[in-house]
Parts: C-alpha cells; structure tokens; sequence
C-alpha cells in the first residue's frame, strides 16, 4: 500500500509540475525511475502527506471557496467564489446548481453544499502543487427517468442513485489519473468514492457523494 501511494504521490507532483503529458505514464513506472525523473527538474514542495488532508490546516477550510468547473455535455464552464465569511453566496450556489443540473433531463435540483465542499476541496488542494485546471462535471443531478434510461442503456448507474438527491457527482481532471484523483477525494472522509477506469483517450471518472464513507471499483 505505502509502495503504491507513493507511485501516485509522485504522479500527482509530477503532473502538477507538467513534467509530463501524460500521468498514466507515471504510474506504470517504478517507484525509482519516477524519482529519477523527478531529481532532473526543481519539484514542488508537496503537502505532509497528499493522501491525509485532515492533516491540513484550518486555514485551508475557512479561506474563500472559488469553484472553477467545466461541463462537457454543455459546452459551459463556471469559475465563482460561492462561500465567504463562512457563508454560502446564494447567486453563486444558485448558478453552480444549474450547472450541475441533468442536461438530459433539462432539471435542476438543490445540490449538498457538502458535495461543493469536497469539489472545491479538491481543486484547492491540487492547486497547492501549481496544478489549476477546471474539475469536468461529467454528471451532477439525474432525474429519475435519466437514471433508469441510464440502468437500461447498461451505463453504471445505482437505482438508489444519490444522483437522485443531489447529493453526487461524476467527475475528471485533464492529464491527471483516476486513481490519483480518487485517492485524494477518498482522503476527505467526506462519502463514497466510486473508481472508473476507461481505456479511453480521457481515461476514466470519479463518482463522490455524501453518503456513507465507502470505496468500489466499476
């Protein structure tokens, strides 16, 4: 476990540095030779350890929230401050939940403003390492009817989906590893983490919710 957390340690740096395109890349090497790679170039200075962010200050959770997400499936693309003062901003909240809405369905819902706190959490501790591109929404709130045309279609889809409530969300980051991602989500304790991986060009997503803490593979 600690070989392999440290794999995805260094991807992440490696990634957030542009050291190269592609992260799989990394992953697939051994441990040394990423290291290797890593001693020819001036590295980021990495958080105490990436995959325990409750390790982080409490600085980090009371500064601004800003949220800066894309929606392929629409072509839209929002970059807000949403929570000041510890305070949600309703135009902003507003505006992120009609994005997020079911594009499919044309239906917005209220989104768990504990989903935007892991997606802005996300993007901000990534952000640490110089790393800052949009969060891709791949899939926010589903109405029930979009949900089971998904269940049919034979797309993964829970039929008690927190889709369903507004409460998950299916997302990527370009050039950076499902698994890396989804690690970093799971170090939240903030829900479920559902791993997809994909041999596509984009790879793979990350589903998050605010249920129960819990991890799969689909």
């Amino acid at each position: 476990m600690s070989s392999r957390r440290s794999v995805l340690k260094k991807s992440l740096i490696l990634s957030a540095a542009g050291l190269f395109m592609g992260v799989r890349t990394a992953l697939a090497q051994e441990p040394d030779s990423s290291e290797n790679t890593a001693t020819k170039h001036k590295p980021l200075t990495p958080p105490p350890d990436l995959f325990d962010s409750q390790a982080l200050d409490l600085d980090f959770w009371l500064k601004p929230r800003t949220l800066d997400l894309v929606r392929p499936a629409s072509g839209e693309r929002v970059q807000l401050l949403y929570w000041k003062d510890g305070e949600m901003l309703d135009s902003a909240y507003q505006q992120v939940c009609h994005l997020l809405r079911d594009v499919n369905g044309k239906k917005a819902a209220a989104i768990d403003p504990k989903l935007l706190e892991t997606l802005w959490a996300t993007q901000a501790f990534i952000a640490r390492l110089g790393m800052t591109k949009p969060l891709e929404i791949l899939s926010g709130y589903r109405t029930p009817e979009s949900n089971q045309r998904l269940i049919e279609e034979g797309i993964p889809a829970a039929r008690k989906s927190l889709h369903l409530e507004g409460r998950a969300a299916d997302i990527r980051i370009a050039h950076l590893h499902e698994e890396v991602l989804g690690e970093l989500i799971q170090s939240f304790r903030q829900g479920g983490v559902g791993f997809y991986y994909r041999p596509s060009a984009k790879g793979g997503w990350i589903h998050t919710d605010t249920g129960l803490q819990r991890k799969w593979k689909g």
